[in-house]
């Protein structure tokens, strides 16, 4: 009777109740069918092959450290120190093979031994010593982050030319950064699906303390977890670093972010027991085609923060449902037909992809492309009010010329600003500016823009080794010996210091400490007390200056790398700003020069940014109409006091 009656209600029903629960089976995978539909109805320059491709070199890195943290997840942990050791592992290969002469092969090594020696310690610290895995994983973000930056000294290291390969491409179009990640996804389905360590994974995120009982070594298998995350957070390392062709100590900040977005997405749970690399696979797939279609639709990459919050709270809104609906994932590794189904499905789901994508594309057929000249400009950080005011020239400039401007923001992250490059040369833009998030790191993505003969004007910074049409900056060393002069000039030649450094790793904080030394030789009598970075940002400036107060009470100027940390620092000092106190910033902001006007910031090396960015795209538009351009614009940079203030205007 009870057959009878699930029979007749499977029969009522059955058709909505398959497509409903295929649906909730595979919601990432329809996320992303839908995903690459929209994208190729709303953007002309999605469907084609370059652009698929970037798709895949931009999802392999957060790909890679997404498999090594599904380990985890599966496991009921969490991994987030994954960024961390991914930057670390690539600085100890470049830094060995580079700076020490190890063999390659040895440094390749080296760089994986950091990524599992980094895993035991998360793991001993999680198994042994009963650290909750967000505690031990927070520790070591911050631990491996630091090594980072005291390995390299706060300086890219140049990457070894044989590793570097990893970055390039197999017979002129294939990525080597995409069979990187799928070799490392099989590797990881692998894992879970056929090894003794990957069902004990499954075991300890089910239920711990049943998979004790049932006599599986829960601790060292921990360790074991923890260390293959470890394994492939070095390997996302070596690749990112392969793409920038230099080991950024502050590359993948915030990657760990991503990579369990990407493993949530992928219809993992936070609870435990479940989760598959082909799932994690997609998240990161979901993940890049959403900022590949959202930069290429020219939305800001502040509302790209706020779209890939809201897919991941669907995605963990989605797998309640699931859990609800009975509809759970199946563990890798079980279920006999669960397999065959899963196969069947997948190339279901290619076919609907390939056809509606394909019929979608004849909506871009014959479409009239705009006449005005397509120029791409991307900044180096929008959070900067220094960055804001080239971006406001260069908008103005270009409404002016009838140029169609795209702005895009890195956020300082040297490999997102390689992907956005990779955007604007295969959307076939007219020209591009970049605003180097790092000289070295900017060179790979340029490469590939003059490769398309694409013309590319460098603002502020440089780039280093492919050639730029022409470069647009102010002479930061310069500007950095003016500061100095200024500052040793008011107190008269002698005085004790400090200096405010910018953030460790970018060509603005390393050239205009530069200028700083530079200046100060001609003044033996100025002590400098201390340096320390507060990476551009006004908050970690007040704090820093905060800091070294308490040591240096004494103190009586400050040089900062720009306003936004003179003027933390000048919150910091509080009444003594300019009166016992004098401060000279960098830039020549709105916020800076009101300072200076109000006496509190004694000067700031103005750079003129909106001229800056005013002067680039008139170069631009020129270099795209075969115009003859200087290899080099200087803009002259100007110190602001209170007595000439009135009269600049930026």
């Amino acid at each position: 009777m009870a057959a009878d009656t699930l029979k007749s209600t499977t029969g009522a029903g059955g058709g909505a109740t398959a497509v409903r629960r295929l649906l909730l089976d595979n919601g990432a995978l329809t996320a992303l069918i839908v995903l690459l539909i929209a994208m190729s109805a709303l953007s002309g320059d999605f469907l084609t092959t370059d652009n698929l491709l970037n798709v895949g070199v931009q999802a392999a890195v957060t790909a890679i450290l997404a498999f090594g943290v599904t380990f985890v997840i599966v496991s009921a942990g969490i991994d987030l120190s994954v960024g961390s050791v991914a930057a670390l592992s690539a600085t100890v290969l470049a830094w060995s093979a580079t700076s020490h002469g190890v063999p390659v092969v040895l440094a390749v090594v080296l760089a994986v031994a950091t990524g599992i020696a980094a895993g035991l310690v998360n793991g001993f610290l999680i198994a042994y010593g009963k650290l909750p895995p967000f505690i031990a994983t927070l520790a070591m973000l911050s631990v491996a982050r630091g090594l980072s930056l005291v390995i390299s000294e706060g300086s890219p290291i140049a990457f070894p030319d044989s590793v570097s390969h990893l970055g390039d491409t197999l017979g002129g179009w294939l990525p080597v950064p995409v069979l990187v990640m799928v070799v490392m996804g099989l590797i990881a389905a692998f894992v879970l699906g056929r090894t003794y360590i990957g069902r004990s994974m499954y075991a300890i995120g089910g239920n711990e303390e049943a998979a004790r009982l049932s006599g599986l070594r829960v601790k060292k298998q921990k360790l074991a977890i923890y260390a293959l995350s470890g394994v492939f957070a070095a390997a996302a390392g070596i690749v990112l670093a392969s793409r920038l062709s230099s080991a950024q100590p502050q590359a993948a900040d915030g990657y760990e972010l991503d990579a369990i977005a990407a493993v949530v997405i992928g219809g993992a749970s936070l609870a435990g027991g479940t989760g598959k690399a082909s799932g994690t696979l997609i998240g990161a797939l979901i993940l890049a085609v959403l900022r590949n279609g959202l930069n290429l639709l020219s939305v800001s990459a502040f509302w790209q923060q706020v779209v890939i919050g809201v897919v991941i709270a669907l995605a963990v809104l989605l797998d309640t449902v699931r859990r609800k609906a009975g509809a759970a994932p199946v563990a890798a590794g079980t279920g006999g037909g669960g397999k065959g189904r899963q196969a069947v499905t997948y190339g279901l789901a290619a076919v609907v992809t390939v056809a509606v994508v394909g019929a979608t594309s004849f909506l871009h057929n014959g479409s009239s492309s705009t006449s005005n000249p397509k120029v791409g400009l991307a900044l180096s950080t929008l959070n900067n009010p220094f960055f804001v005011q080239i971006q406001s020239g260069a908008k103005a400039e270009a409404k002016k010329l009838g140029v169609d401007l795209t702005v895009t923001d890195a956020q300082n992250d040297a490999s997102q600003q390689a992907n956005q490059l990779q955007n604007f040369t295969s959307s076939g833009y007219d020209a591009i500016i970049v605003n180097p998030v790092d000289s070295d790191a900017a060179g790979p993505a340029v490469r590939a823009a003059d490769k398309a003969k694409i013309p590319v004007v460098a603002v502020d910074r440089g780039v280093n080794k492919p050639t730029t049409n022409t470069q647009v900056a102010s002479d930061n060393v310069a500007g950095g010996e003016l500061a100095a002069k200024t500052v040793a000039e008011k107190l008269g030649g002698t005085g004790k210091i400090v200096i405010l450094q910018g953030q460790a790793g970018t060509s603005a904080a390393r050239e205009r400490a530069e200028g700083f030394a530079k200046g100060l030789k001609a003044f033996p009598g100025i002590q400098v007390l201390a340096q320390q970075p507060a990476d551009f940002d006004r908050t970690k400036g007040l704090d820093v200056m905060s800091n070294l107060l308490q040591a240096h009470p004494d103190v009586q100027g400050v040089i900062a790398a720009n306003d936004e940390m003179a003027l933390g620092a000048i919150k910091a000092l509080g009444s003594k700003a300019g009166k016992s106190v004098q401060v000279v910033g960098f830039d020549g902001t709105p916020d800076g020069l009101t300072a200076v006007k109000n006496g509190t910031l004694y000067a700031s090396v103005a750079q003129q940014p909106s001229e800056l960015g005013r002067i680039a795209v008139d170069n631009a538009l020129k270099a795209f109409q075969g115009k003859k351009v200087a290899e080099t614009v200087k803009v002259p940079v100007k110190v602001v006091t209170e007595e000439n203030v009135a009269g600049f205007t930026g």
